[in-house]
């Protein structure tokens, strides 16, 4: 059973990137606040980037028995620099296009399909809701990352 907390994060806590940043500038959203470490551009790009990779997780949970996926890395993700590519305002848009479909594969799902596994090379099998939890947690880890630059550059 996917719980009303996870439910309401799936849905909205992305929105939550818009308020943090609207009073900065392009310049300093591409900004690198601390040299070698992603701006908030990227950490945005990445967001953007990891949606339709966690999609296509679910749909092979979905269709396989217990598949075994890599760790993530954008650094050894070709598609990531396109993502960084576009525009801030493009990638909020690809966020809000795709956490659409992933609420919806999620939360429209039995509770039989909700138990099907996949194994995470770290975290070991985990079953769809706890997929979707692992999902949140990581983008809020981006968002504190966001919110803490944000600040910094005050």
């Amino acid at each position: 059973m996917i719980q009303s907390s996870l439910t309401h994060r799936l849905k909205d806590q992305h929105r939550a990137i818009t308020p943090i940043i609207i009073k900065l500038n392009d310049r300093q959203i591409q900004h690198h606040v601390i040299k070698g470490k992603w701006s908030i551009h990227e950490q945005i790009a990445h967001l953007a980037k990891y949606q339709p990779v966690f999609i296509d997780r679910i749909r092979k949970i979905l269709m396989m028995d217990n598949p075994e996926f890599e760790r993530y890395s954008a650094e050894d993700d070709d598609g990531f620099e396109i993502y960084c590519a576009f525009t801030t305002y493009e990638l909020l848009k690809k966020i809000n296009t795709d956490r659409e479909i992933i609420y919806n594969l999620v939360t429209k799902l039995s509770p039989d399909k909700l138990d099907r596994t996949g194994v995470h090379p770290k975290f070991g099998k985990l079953n769809i809701v706890e997929w979707s939890e692992f999902f949140v947690l990581h983008e809020a880890h981006h968002l504190f990352a966001i919110f803490q630059m944000t600040h910094t550059m005050k």
